[in-house]
């Protein structure tokens, strides 16, 4: 039997009931689908980063010297990343592409703040943090909505992709997806032995 077993029902249009070998699993079926939607987004994410859209004009930037001489430094970082940029003279970057994810952002000011932050702590997770931030978005519009009512089909299609997905006990906001509840603990409810 698999790990999060089989449906059984779906209890008030949000949770699913499936049965395994030691009990009972409740899973929250909007959480748990909103992680397993982020997780491909990131997958995709990732191969589209290196799919990066060209901009028809650069975008200028002013910036210290310092911070033109750390983004030569970190050219690498921002290329993995999926931007194109230059200095374009002394205190000055040129964004030629961006993220295709980023398109519509505010790519000036995140990299610019990228840039503060490499200066002042070595490291930034800005962009990355900006692009987890449109992923969890996506992911949560894109879930299952409580009340939809799933065939067990579909409600075991969702454990199965469950089993096989990484962080699949939270979702992207940290709530927990799925709680076990032990034959053993029902039986106590119920004064059994077994």
């Amino acid at each position: 039997m698999p790990p999060l077993g089989y449906a059984l029902a779906q209890l008030k249009g949000a949770y699913i009931l499936a049965e395994n070998t030691d009990g009972l699993i409740v899973i929250d079926m909007h959480a748990a689908h909103e992680r397993v939607t982020y997780e491909r987004l990131k997958v995709l994410m990732n191969e589209q980063v290196k799919n990066s859209q060209p901009l028809l004009v650069p975008v200028v930037v002013s910036v210290s010297a310092e911070e033109a001489d750390c983004l030569e430094d970190n050219q690498a970082l921002f290329e993995q990343l999926g931007f194109e940029l230059s200095r374009s003279n002394v205190q000055a970057i040129a964004i030629r592409a961006v993220p295709e994810m980023l398109r519509s952002r505010d790519v000036a000011g995140l990299v610019k703040d990228s840039l503060t932050d490499l200066l002042e702590q070595g490291y930034s997770d800005r962009i990355v943090d900006s692009i987890e931030g449109i992923l969890s978005t996506m992911a949560c519009h894109g879930s299952i909505r409580e009340n939809r009512q799933l065939t067990l089909s579909e409600m075991n299609s969702l454990l199965r992709q469950m089993e096989e997905t990484d962080r699949s006990g939270l979702c992207n906001h940290g709530r927990p997806t799925w709680k076990h509840i032990d034959i053993t603990e029902i039986d106590r409810w119920f004064h059994r032995g077994r």
